[in-house]
Protein backbone atom coordinates (compact mmCIF):
# COMPACT_ATOMS: atom_id res chain seq x y z
CA UNK A 1 0.00 0.00 0.00
CA UNK A 2 1.76 3.49 -0.99
CA UNK A 3 1.80 6.45 1.51
CA UNK A 4 -1.35 8.07 -0.12
CA UNK A 5 -3.21 4.84 -0.21
CA UNK A 6 -2.70 4.76 3.72
CA UNK A 7 -3.69 8.48 4.34
CA UNK A 8 -7.18 8.10 2.54
CA UNK A 9 -8.12 4.61 4.19
CA UNK A 10 -6.98 6.78 7.81
CA UNK A 11 -4.20 5.01 8.15
CA UNK A 12 -0.75 6.05 9.85
CA UNK A 13 1.32 6.89 6.97
CA UNK A 14 4.57 9.49 6.38
CA UNK A 15 3.98 12.68 4.72
CA UNK A 16 7.80 12.94 3.79
CA UNK A 17 6.73 10.30 0.87
CA UNK A 18 7.99 11.35 -3.00
CA UNK A 19 4.45 11.18 -4.05
CA UNK A 20 3.04 12.85 -1.47
CA UNK A 21 5.42 15.58 -1.58
CA UNK A 22 4.97 15.99 -5.52
CA UNK A 23 1.45 16.39 -5.14
CA UNK A 24 2.24 18.92 -1.88
CA UNK A 25 4.33 20.69 -4.57
CA UNK A 26 1.93 21.17 -7.20
CA UNK A 27 -0.85 22.02 -5.22
CA UNK A 28 1.44 25.16 -3.80
CA UNK A 29 2.10 26.22 -7.61
CA UNK A 30 -1.36 26.12 -7.76
CA UNK A 31 -2.95 28.02 -5.30
CA UNK A 32 -0.22 30.78 -5.51
CA UNK A 33 -0.93 31.32 -8.91
CA UNK A 34 -4.79 31.34 -8.05
CA UNK A 35 -3.89 33.72 -5.16
CA UNK A 36 -2.47 35.96 -7.11
CA UNK A 37 -4.69 35.57 -10.43
CA UNK A 38 -6.61 38.93 -11.40
CA UNK A 39 -10.18 39.29 -10.06
CA UNK A 40 -11.16 40.47 -13.73
CA UNK A 41 -10.08 37.14 -14.97
CA UNK A 42 -12.73 34.79 -14.35
CA UNK A 43 -11.33 31.95 -17.08
CA UNK A 44 -8.01 32.18 -15.65
CA UNK A 45 -9.15 31.77 -11.81
CA UNK A 46 -11.94 28.47 -13.16
CA UNK A 47 -9.34 26.72 -14.84
CA UNK A 48 -6.77 26.95 -12.09
CA UNK A 49 -9.97 25.46 -9.42
CA UNK A 50 -10.72 22.77 -11.66
CA UNK A 51 -7.03 22.20 -11.87
CA UNK A 52 -6.53 22.28 -8.39
CA UNK A 53 -9.30 20.57 -6.89
CA UNK A 54 -10.53 16.65 -7.33
CA UNK A 55 -13.90 17.44 -8.90
CA UNK A 56 -16.43 20.17 -8.78
CA UNK A 57 -19.70 21.53 -10.23
CA UNK A 58 -19.79 23.76 -12.81
CA UNK A 59 -20.54 27.36 -10.49
CA UNK A 60 -17.50 26.95 -8.14
CA UNK A 61 -16.15 30.35 -6.72
CA UNK A 62 -13.01 30.59 -4.25
CA UNK A 63 -12.11 33.65 -3.00
CA UNK A 64 -8.40 33.87 -2.40
CA UNK A 65 -6.09 33.51 -0.43
CA UNK A 66 -7.37 29.80 -0.16
CA UNK A 67 -4.75 27.47 0.77
CA UNK A 68 -4.45 23.25 1.11
CA UNK A 69 -2.44 20.57 0.90
CA UNK A 70 -2.76 18.72 -2.24
CA UNK A 71 -6.47 19.95 -3.45
CA UNK A 72 -6.91 16.34 -5.59
CA UNK A 73 -8.44 14.76 -2.29
CA UNK A 74 -11.18 18.14 -2.25
CA UNK A 75 -14.58 17.39 -3.76
CA UNK A 76 -17.05 20.38 -4.32
CA UNK A 77 -20.56 20.21 -5.78
CA UNK A 78 -22.18 22.59 -7.88
CA UNK A 79 -22.54 26.25 -6.35
CA UNK A 80 -19.97 26.11 -4.39
CA UNK A 81 -18.61 29.63 -2.60
CA UNK A 82 -15.82 30.00 -0.32
CA UNK A 83 -15.35 33.30 0.84
CA UNK A 84 -11.47 34.65 1.83
CA UNK A 85 -8.83 32.83 3.49
CA UNK A 86 -10.27 29.51 3.46
CA UNK A 87 -7.48 26.87 4.38
CA UNK A 88 -8.81 22.92 3.26
CA UNK A 89 -6.22 20.26 4.69
CA UNK A 90 -7.14 17.36 2.53
CA UNK A 91 -4.89 14.93 3.17
CA UNK A 92 -8.25 12.54 3.61
CA UNK A 93 -10.81 12.85 1.24
CA UNK A 94 -13.24 16.28 1.90
CA UNK A 95 -16.35 15.76 0.29
CA UNK A 96 -19.04 19.14 0.52
CA UNK A 97 -22.23 18.80 -0.98
CA UNK A 98 -23.71 21.43 -4.24
CA UNK A 99 -25.41 24.72 -2.72
CA UNK A 100 -23.53 25.52 -0.13
CA UNK A 101 -21.30 28.60 1.12
CA UNK A 102 -17.86 28.78 3.49
CA UNK A 103 -17.80 32.41 5.00
CA UNK A 104 -14.60 34.04 5.47
CA UNK A 105 -11.38 32.45 7.07
CA UNK A 106 -13.25 28.83 7.51
CA UNK A 107 -10.96 25.76 8.25
CA UNK A 108 -11.43 22.01 7.44
CA UNK A 109 -9.15 19.77 8.87
CA UNK A 110 -9.20 16.28 7.89
CA UNK A 111 -5.53 16.12 8.64
CA UNK A 112 -4.48 15.01 12.17
CA UNK A 113 -1.68 13.43 14.08
CA UNK A 114 -1.41 10.37 16.63
CA UNK A 115 -1.94 11.04 20.44
CA UNK A 116 0.84 9.30 21.29
CA UNK A 117 3.84 11.47 21.19
CA UNK A 118 6.25 8.68 20.02
CA UNK A 119 4.10 8.11 17.22
CA UNK A 120 4.42 12.09 16.30
CA UNK A 121 7.98 12.69 16.96
CA UNK A 122 8.72 9.15 14.03
CA UNK A 123 6.78 11.95 11.62
CA UNK A 124 3.51 9.92 10.77
CA UNK A 125 0.75 11.44 10.66
CA UNK A 126 -3.18 10.45 10.14
CA UNK A 127 -6.19 11.76 8.22
CA UNK A 128 -10.04 11.22 8.48
CA UNK A 129 -11.92 12.07 5.93
CA UNK A 130 -14.38 15.06 6.27
CA UNK A 131 -17.75 15.20 4.59
CA UNK A 132 -20.27 18.19 4.66
CA UNK A 133 -23.83 17.52 2.83
CA UNK A 134 -26.23 19.74 0.72
CA UNK A 135 -27.13 23.44 1.13
CA UNK A 136 -24.74 23.88 4.20
CA UNK A 137 -23.60 27.14 5.24
CA UNK A 138 -20.38 27.31 7.35
CA UNK A 139 -19.81 30.95 9.30
CA UNK A 140 -17.08 33.04 9.86
CA UNK A 141 -14.08 31.43 11.53
CA UNK A 142 -15.61 27.95 11.74
CA UNK A 143 -13.27 24.80 12.30
CA UNK A 144 -14.78 21.19 10.76
CA UNK A 145 -12.28 18.67 12.44
CA UNK A 146 -11.08 15.78 11.29
CA UNK A 147 -13.73 12.82 10.72
CA UNK A 148 -16.74 15.00 10.96
CA UNK A 149 -19.91 14.84 8.57
CA UNK A 150 -22.64 17.07 8.62
CA UNK A 151 -25.78 16.61 6.95
CA UNK A 152 -28.20 18.51 4.83
CA UNK A 153 -29.07 21.90 5.36
CA UNK A 154 -26.88 22.40 8.23
CA UNK A 155 -25.63 25.97 9.58
CA UNK A 156 -22.93 26.40 11.97
CA UNK A 157 -22.50 29.70 13.83
CA UNK A 158 -19.12 31.77 13.43
CA UNK A 159 -16.13 30.62 15.56
CA UNK A 160 -17.80 27.39 15.91
CA UNK A 161 -15.69 24.25 16.52
CA UNK A 162 -16.90 21.00 15.44
CA UNK A 163 -15.67 17.75 16.86
CA UNK A 164 -18.07 15.27 16.06
CA UNK A 165 -20.87 14.49 13.37
CA UNK A 166 -24.64 16.01 13.35
CA UNK A 167 -27.59 15.09 11.14
CA UNK A 168 -29.97 17.24 8.98
CA UNK A 169 -31.54 20.48 9.38
CA UNK A 170 -29.46 21.80 12.75
CA UNK A 171 -27.44 25.03 13.87
CA UNK A 172 -24.48 24.54 15.63
CA UNK A 173 -22.68 26.77 17.95
CA UNK A 174 -19.71 26.96 20.29
CA UNK A 175 -17.05 25.10 20.91
CA UNK A 176 -17.19 22.24 21.00
CA UNK A 177 -20.03 23.05 19.09
CA UNK A 178 -23.49 21.59 19.55
CA UNK A 179 -26.96 21.86 18.42
CA UNK A 180 -28.66 25.25 19.25
CA UNK A 181 -31.64 25.13 16.90
CA UNK A 182 -33.49 22.41 15.14
CA UNK A 183 -34.52 23.92 11.18
CA UNK A 184 -37.95 22.60 10.14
Amino acid sequence: MTEREKALSGQLYDPRDKELRKMHLEAKKTFCKLNKTSPTNAKKIQKLIKKLLGGTGEEVVIQPPFYCDYGKNIYVGENFFANYGCVILDVNKVTIGKNCMLAPCVKIFSATHPVRAEERYNGVELGLPVTIGDNCWIGGGAIINPGVTLGNNVVVASGAVVTKSFGDNVVLAGVPAKIVKTLD
